[in-house]
C-alpha cells in the first residue's frame, strides 16, 4: 500500500502555519515516513522540539510530543531518555535553535553519544521571528540583520557533531528526500547520538532576499550545490567552492551514556 502521511499527523492540527513553499513539510513527511519503515509503535516513541518555524512540526505528528523552550530540547529529550532508556527519543530542532542558543547542549550530547536521534531543519536562516542570520547563514548571503551581506564563516554542523563524538552523522536536502529517510531510518537504529542535517528552504525570509524568489529556485540551488558524499568517495565528484557533501559522513562505535550509566546504579548498588 502507498504510505499515507496523514495516518502520522493529528489532522485537527491542520492546515499548518508554514508559510506557501516552505520545505519543512517536505521534511515532515519525510520523517514520517522514516517512522513507517522503522515500524515502532506509537507508546514507544517521543518527539521533541525546540523553538522555530521547524520545531511545530511536533505539534503536527500523533505520538507523545514535548514542545519545549529555545534551544532546550536536548536537556529534555535526555531526560526523558534517562527517565525510560527504551524509548525511541526523536529531537526535532532549527538551525539556529540547535547552533546558537542551543549549541553548547549540542556539543555534549555529541560528547556523551546518549542515544537520541536529533533532525536539524536548516534553512539558513531565523524565519519564524523575522529572518535574521543564524550560525548557518552562508557567508555573503543577506538577512535582515545583515543586509549587506553575512560576513562571519558559518557552521559545517556535521564537522562539529563528528568532532565532537556522535556516533552517525548524515546530511540530505529537500532535494534528496528518498536519501533524508533513509538517514533517519539508520539514525534511529544507531546505539548512540545521531544527527541528520536536512537542508530544506525558506523562500520567505531567505530566498527572496538571496536571488531565489520561489520554492522551485531553492530546490534547484540545493541540486546544483549538492554532492553524493559516495561519488566524492569514489573519485567520480569534488567540491567545488560554496559546494556541501550530502549522505553519510561520518560513523563510528563508542559506548552509549544511558547504558554506560545503568553500570554504575548497578555497581553502586552492588557496593
Amino acid at each position: 500500500m502507498p504510505f499515507d502521511v496523514t495516518s502520522y499527523l493529528r489532522r485537527e492540527m491542520l492546515p499548518h502555519i508554514w508559510c506557501p513553499g516552505c520545505g519543512n513539510g517536505i521534511v515532515l513527511r519525510d520523517f514520517a515516513a522514516a517512522l513507517e519503515k522503522l515500524d515502532y509503535s506509537r507508546r514507544e516513541v517521543v518527539i521533541v522540539s525546540g523553538i522555530g518555524c521547524s520545531s511545530r512540526a511536533a505539534g503536527y505528528l500523533d505520538f507523545d510530543t514535548v514542545h519545549t523552550t529555545h534551544g532546550r530540547a536536548l536537556p529534555f529529550a535526555t531526560g526523558i531518555k534517562f527517565a525510560n532508556p527504551e524509548l525511541k527519543v526523536f529531537v526535532i530542532m532549527g538551525d539556529g535553535d540547535a547552533s546558537s542558543i542551543g549549541g553548547n547542549h549540542l556539543i555534549h550530547a555529541c560528547r556523551r553519544n546518549i542515544d537520541l536521534t536529533a533532525v536539524i531543519f536548516n534553512n539558513h536562516i531565523y524565519g519564524m521571528t523575522g529572518g535574521q542570520f543564524s550560525p548557518m547563514t552562508p557567508k555573503d548571503k543577506k538577512a535582515t540583520t545583515a543586509p549587506y551581506g553575512m560576513i562571519e564563516r558559518s557552521f559545517d554542523l556535521c564537522r562539529l557533531a563528528g568532532a565532537a563524538g556522535a556516533t552517525y552523522v548524515g546530511r540530505a536536502t529537500t532535494y534528496h528526500n528518498q536519501l533524508l529517510t533513509r538517514l533517519i531510518v539508520e539514525g534511529a537504529k544507531n546505539r548512540g547520538f545521531s544527527l541528520i542535517e536536512a537542508v530544506t528552504h525558506c523562500p520567505t525570509s531567505y530566498g527572496k532576499r538571496n536571488n531565489m524568489a520561489t520554492p522551485t529556485d531553492m530546490v534547484r540551488w540545493q541540486k546544483e550545490n549538492s554532492v553524493l558524499i559516495d561519488r566524492i568517495k569514489e573519485g567520480k565528484s569534488s567540491l567545488q567552492e560554496g559546494q556541501f557533501p550530502v549522505g553519510l559522513l561520518h560513523r563510528h562505535d563508542a559506548p552509549e551514556f544511558t547504558t554506560e550509566y545503568l553500570e554504575v546504579v548497578k555497581r553502586a548498588r552492588e557496593k
